[in-house]
């Protein structure tokens, strides 16, 4: 696979990812290289990593606990206070190895201490291979509400490699393999297609989607860095997505959903929201909705959580003006930036995915 071409930096993958990075280590020679790790990177991602690396710098582990719940600015302090005790400097690097928590809280970490040391995302589950992996976004949550503090700032590389996928289990296979569909659904319904086609979910499959997932994110983000324009598109899904995820995090009587999971709920009601605003063809709302039916199990949000939910959309770090916005469709490929919905329709749409 050829390296993808990201703003300033390449996107390496399989093999080549660890010539470029060894080549990357000789050439500039960082006096301490950090790897920031959670619990479960440590034990399986680590080794495979140790296995590659070629240096003669200094490598220490840094571990933080693993899931959403961590992503955030405590824990930032604390990474910043581990870097501080073992002596890092403005030439350390630090390499982030983990899915989309550890790549956007370390970048993040990495982007303010002592106002900018390099790093490297090696991204181990499919979300953050075909999410993360290019945009320069980085960040941690406020409370429940997500992504809210953080700033762009580019990766010196990313690599990618499928071997880590073996480490994670079929759910968050599943989280992944959700924004792999909303590419298809915005963007190349190729995509789409080949998904519907799956007698079975399995890596092996799925790594053929990753390359081109990559592709049409790394050309959107690079026609718009800021998301002024096009870079919208990324967001279908993730508007009412993103606030059921948050929901669900801060109830105490609810299981926490999956990011992929949420923004499945998402695509389906932002579907609804299509036909009834902009006549999206109903066939292709119910295709949408019996997909993704199969991979992803059905969640139960009760009408007396609506309000909750409703109230977590004013906090969208996409809103302008207190005005929620939404990427809608027109058509497969084809959609319409910047949509506004009444409250009344928003609750038809979660009707609609609960019956």
């Amino acid at each position: 696979m050829q390296p993808i071409l990201s703003n300033n930096y390449f996107v390496q993958f399989k093999a080549q990812s660890y010539i470029e990075l060894n080549r990357y280590l000789s050439e500039n020679l960082p006096s301490t290289i950090f790897i920031l790790v959670d619990e479960n990177t440590n034990k399986y991602c680590l080794p495979i990593l140790l296995q590659e690396i070629e240096t003669t710098s200094n490598i220490e582990i840094i571990e933080i606990e693993a899931g959403e719940i961590y992503k955030n600015l405590d824990t930032c302090i604390g990474v910043w206070e581990a870097l501080t005790e073992l002596g890092a400097d403005r030439k350390s690097l630090l390499i982030n190895l983990g899915g989309g928590v550890i790549t956007d809280l370390g970048g993040f970490v990495a982007s303010c201490f002592k106002r900018g040391i390099s790093f490297i995302n090696i991204p181990t589950t499919l979300l953050s291979m075909v999410d993360a992996s290019v945009g320069g976004k980085t960040g941690v949550d406020l409370g429940v509400l997500k992504n809210q503090i953080g700033l762009f700032s580019d990766p010196e590389m990313v690599l990618i490699d499928p071997r880590f996928l073996n480490t994670v289990i079929v759910r968050e296979i599943k989280s992944g393999l959700a924004e792999i569909i909303k590419y298809g659904l915005t963007y190349d319904v190729k995509l789409w297609s080949e998904i519907k086609g799956f007698k079975e979910l399995n890596i092996n499959n799925i790594s053929n989607l990753i390359y081109r997932s990559i592709e049409i994110k790394n050309e959107v983000v690079t026609t718009d860095p800021k998301e002024q324009g096009l870079r919208k598109v990324l967001n279908f899904g993730h508007t009412l997505g993103h606030a059921i995820e948050s929901f669900f995090l801060e109830s105490e009587d609810k299981e926490n959903l999956t990011h992929g999971e949420a923004i499945a709920i998402g695509m389906i009601t932002e579907a609804y929201l299509s036909n009834k605003l902009l006549n999206f063809s109903e066939n292709k709302i119910q295709e949408i909705k019996e997909t993704l039916s199969t991979i992803y199990d059905k969640v139960a949000i009760n009408p007396s959580d609506f309000e909750a939910i409703l109230a977590l959309l004013i906090h969208d770090k996409k809103n302008i003006g207190g005005q929620v916005n939404f990427v809608l469709l027109t058509d497969f490929e084809k959609f319409k930036l910047d949509c506004k919905v009444d409250k009344a329709l928003l609750i038809e749409a979660l009707n609609f995915y609960n019956n």
